[in-house]
């Protein structure tokens, strides 16, 4: 990676420092809400005890399972059906229906079906992930042009060959883009979905440190999750940005 793509990505991740910082100086805490004094302390507190790097943990690896999990199902299933127009007529009914449905709204089945623990939380993320990730797929794989193809027939590529080097490689960056974006659900549905079927994460926390009116907690908990999900998305856009990933959109 060249100096300038460097920078456009370091660009991002110091203007959102510089308003971090910005925000501390401007932070004045209230009655109810606690002030940044109060707030580092908690931060300390939270570190010493170990519970903020225990939950953060629990958080990455509910997060990392459902998310791979829908990755693994759904990006595969979505090359399939975008290059497969009858089976794609078949099933694109049953996803629309059911992708517009929240994944908190699957809850009470998750508990129901896995009872308490990671289980239903992975569950919820894997929902969050999927169905995005499945019409991406779909529609990226439905989008590469015939051309491709007609040169892939007169090299008499095989069905694995017109995969791995046609409908594979004139995917990958838009499925990278979703990737991104679902990345960043995946991250709020679980902070919501820990608020009700586990016992630990950072949601688990927030909900926790509201009952027992720590909202010193809370705050610490919020940014615990927001410094995360940059850094989840800094990640990802420094994946979009891998040339051995790229493939010229304007040719396809």
């Amino acid at each position: 990676m060249d100096n300038g793509a460097r920078g456009k990505l370091l660009a991002p991740v110091a203007w959102a420092a510089m308003g971090g910082i910005g925000v501390v100086l401007l932070w004045d805490g209230t009655d109810n809400v606690p002030g940044v004094r109060e707030i580092l302390a908690a931060f300390r507190e939270l570190v010493a005890q170990g519970v903020l790097v225990r939950y953060t943990v629990a958080s990455l690896f509910r997060v990392t399972a459902g998310f791979y999990l829908a990755v693994a199902v759904s990006v595969p299933l979505g090359l399939f059906l975008g290059r497969s127009r009858a089976v794609n007529g078949i099933l694109n009914p049953v996803i629309q229906f059911l992708r517009p449905i929240s994944p908190l709204a699957w809850i009470p089945f998750a508990l129901v079906w896995f009872g308490i623990g990671d289980r239903p939380a992975v569950f919820i993320i894997f929902l969050a992930s999927f169905f995005p990730l499945l019409v991406s797929s779909t529609n990226a794989a439905a989008a590469i042009h015939p051309m491709y193809f007609q040169v892939a027939a007169n090299l008499h590529f095989s069905a694995w060959e017109r995969f791995r080097y046609v409908v594979l490689p004139a995917s990958i960056p838009s499925v990278i883009l979703a990737l991104r974006v679902t990345l960043g659900v995946a991250w709020l549905v679980v902070v919501a979905a820990e608020m009700i079927a586990v016992k630990s994460g950072l949601g688990y926390l927030i909900i926790d440190s509201r009952n027992a009116l720590r909202m010193d907690y809370v705050i610490v908990s919020m940014i615990t999750i927001g410094a995360i999900g940059l850094g989840l998305d800094y990640f990802m856009l420094r994946l979009e940005g891998l040339q051995s990933l790229r493939w010229k959109l304007g040719q396809r």
